[in-house]
């Protein structure tokens, strides 16, 4: 049986040094394209893989980098044949980070689960990545502080509220601007007054923030939002959102003629639900949701919504924490606020024409 080739097979083979070898695997893009496919032809037909356990031993580094969000996957998307619909909003960073991630020789991690709490996420990844993205409020402070002080951290969403966790990257998106636009469009351009927001129990920073901005929107057009949702549900998914329609349909009193709805999942379960009570959308009532999720764009009547750069979100956190890595980045923390759109469907009473600029009429 022949040996495991090694890296200096490859190197003997393609003609080139050990280090050459080495970029093409850890940073490609560095690499002339020519020098780069003689190499990776050598691996082939030598059978080489490189050894992430060797690289680490060498060089202290794993040329992984982690992920780190609580699991809300809702199983009612097992149903959609379309995969790209089904996408859901950590689909879609996950898809972003890892797109970032390969384009610099680098592999993603991704710790997800609602089991064993978010001790259980950080003991998966702490240790085994170079550093990682953390959505807002997935790990306790303690935690993210012991880790950051050994390798780069940012955090995805929400706002910097923690004064204890200033030193650390952050990307988050425009929430509450996000929800004031939405609000505002169906305050002004349709005229409802009647709205009712519908959140989550547990305290999410982005979804409080998209709240503030309902409120806002509200206060300026002399509505009384009141200082709650009309409901908080337990869980954002379709079956949630499906409840809280037949909630808010029987809950007596005058009829609401929005739901506003905290994300797109729950959205799309309301819209399910009035459709099976027969209440017409957007007749009767308007609906609406945030994030932009694919599947927002497929269901009837198509989801008005505000559209978050996911994908885009994902990306950033890569290329934050690989300046870290790389020493690119200077010692103060980077914020970055990326820009939402709101997308006017039919769902809210407008023609389907896509997602435009805030503020755009």
């Amino acid at each position: 049986m022949n040996a495991t080739p090694t890296v200096y097979d490859v190197a003997d083979r393609s003609g080139v040094s050990i280090a050459t070898v080495s970029r093409v695997y850890r940073n490609p893009d560095s690499v002339r394209a020519a020098t780069r496919e003689r190499v990776l032809a050598a691996a082939r037909e030598l059978g080489y893989v490189p050894s992430g356990n060797a690289r680490g031993l060498a060089s202290r580094s794993t040329d992984v980098l982690g992920l780190c969000f609580p699991d809300y996957a809702d199983p009612d998307t097992a149903d959609i044949e379309d995969d790209d619909a089904a996408m859901l909003y950590s689909d879609q960073i996950i898809r972003g980070m890892e797109r970032a991630a390969r384009r610099h020789g680098y592999a993603l991690l991704i710790a997800a689960s609602l089991a064993g709490g978010p001790e259980s996420l950080v003991a998966k990844v702490a240790g085994r990545v170079d550093g990682f993205a953390v959505l807002a409020r997935t790990v306790p402070t303690e935690e993210l502080e012991v880790i950051s002080r050994r390798q780069p951290v940012v955090m995805l969403a929400g706002p910097r509220a923690d004064p204890s966790l200033d030193h650390l990257d952050h990307v988050e998106v425009a929430n509450e601007d996000g929800q004031y636009e939405l609000t505002r469009h169906l305050l002004h351009d349709h005229g409802l007054r009647r709205l009712a927001y519908v959140g989550v129990d547990e305290t999410s920073p982005d979804v409080e923030a998209r709240f503030r901005g309902f409120r806002r929107a509200c206060a300026e057009a002399g509505v009384a939002p009141g200082p709650e949702p009309a409901l908080r549900m337990p869980m954002m998914t379709r079956a949630e959102g499906a409840r809280a329609a037949d909630l808010l349909c029987d809950g007596g009193g005058e009829p609401f003629e929005a739901f506003v709805f905290a994300n797109d999942q729950m959205a799309v379960g309301a819209l399910q639900a009035l459709d099976r009570r027969g209440v017409s959308v957007p007749d009767t009532v308007a609906v609406t949701g945030f994030d932009g999720i694919p599947l927002s764009r497929i269901v009837r009547p198509s989801l008005t919504t505000v559209r978050q750069p996911m994908v885009r979100l994902g990306e950033q956190a890569a290329e934050l924490l690989i300046a870290r890595l790389r020493g690119e980045s200077g010692t103060e923390p980077v914020s970055l606020m990326l820009p939402v759109s709101l997308a006017r469907r039919a769902s809210c009473g407008c023609p389907d024409t896509g997602p435009g600029p805030l503020g755009a009429v």
